[in-house]
């Protein structure tokens, strides 16, 4: 039988979850935590306190989800010319009203500051709440239609969470902390330039400005090889001058000698199969990566 909501066009209460779950785009936010979670563990010398760390994984994920479903408002126009994917998500496919997303995203952000706020201290949620500010107002408002530097410009929210770890660890901020931050926000570009040649036709088709649209592939691989040893250069530094070992180094060059190959295969001849074992091995690269340096930071 049918239900009072189905009769409206509304959707299934458990179909409704699933859209509130995809708003908060899980995948990017658990690529998110494991920056943070090692930020904490490089801040603090150490495993910090179990407590500490559920917290500020609780007000991160609020800070990443509510972040998310505010993109799935601004770029609902967007995302229904991109293909089956993203006009599938529920704002733009009308399941769910813009109103009703924007309520939810505002409330997960709110929440996310006065958890961190009063249960971490006052800097990781301003960072947190920066990041989120960032991520919406400047890349999804402004950087994302108006400029190929979108990526690069843009980057900076992603880089926040170790930075927010940082400061949950150890009330501060500190210079290793910028090196965890700029890790991060030279791996974006190349990472998303991957993304962004096989989706090529797609962002045309929105109008976004890729660099791949703007400025061909061939700029675009030449970016990528640059940034990638630019990023590889950066990973040794947290080793050259302290707090990390062998036992990050040695693991960080090697994923980043084949980060930088896989990158130059793809400038030397550019397939779809390449820029997604690209786009692909970079997301192992960036856990690996952390998983090492946090590895190394608690024993």
């Amino acid at each position: 039988m049918a239900t009072a909501a189905t009769l409206r066009g509304e959707p299934a209460p458990r179909a409704a979850w699933r859209d509130y779950v995809t708003l908060t785009k899980p995948r990017i936010m658990s690529l998110l935590l494991l920056p943070r979670l090692c930020g904490m563990f490089v801040g603090a010398r150490g495993v910090p306190p179990g407590w500490l760390v559920g917290t500020t994984m609780l007000g991160l994920a609020l800070a990443c989800g509510g972040a998310s479903a505010l993109n799935h408002v601004l770029d609902r126009d967007i995302d229904r010319l991109m293909g089956e994917r993203t006009r599938a998500r529920p704002v733009a496919a009308s399941r769910m009203a813009p109103s009703r997303a924007l309520e939810f995203g505002l409330a997960l952000s709110a929440f996310s500051f006065v958890l961190l706020a009063s249960a971490v201290n006052v800097l990781a949620a301003t960072l947190a709440l920066v990041g989120n500010l960032f991520y919406v107002l400047v890349y999804t408002g402004w950087l994302k239609r108006s400029t190929p530097q979108n990526i690069v410009i843009g980057g900076a929210a992603g880089a926040v969470p170790p930075l927010v770890g940082w400061a949950a660890a150890t009330g501060n901020l500190s210079l290793p902390a910028v090196w965890l931050f700029l890790i991060v926000f030279l791996w974006t570009p190349p990472h998303f330039w991957a993304l962004a040649l096989l989706l090529r036709e797609h962002y045309a088709q929105a109008r976004i400005p890729m660099l791949p649209v703007v400025r061909g592939v061939k700029t675009t691989t030449r970016r990528i090889v640059l940034y990638s040893v630019a990023l590889v250069a950066v990973t040794a530094v947290p080793f050259v001058a302290g707090p990390l070992g062998p036992g990050y180094v040695i693991p960080a060059l090697a994923l980043g000698a084949l980060f930088v190959w896989l990158a130059l295969r793809l400038s030397w001849r550019t397939t779809p199969r390449r820029a997604a074992l690209l786009f692909h091995y970079s997301l192992l690269y960036l856990a690996l990566l952390f998983v090492a340096m946090a590895l190394d930071g608690a024993l």
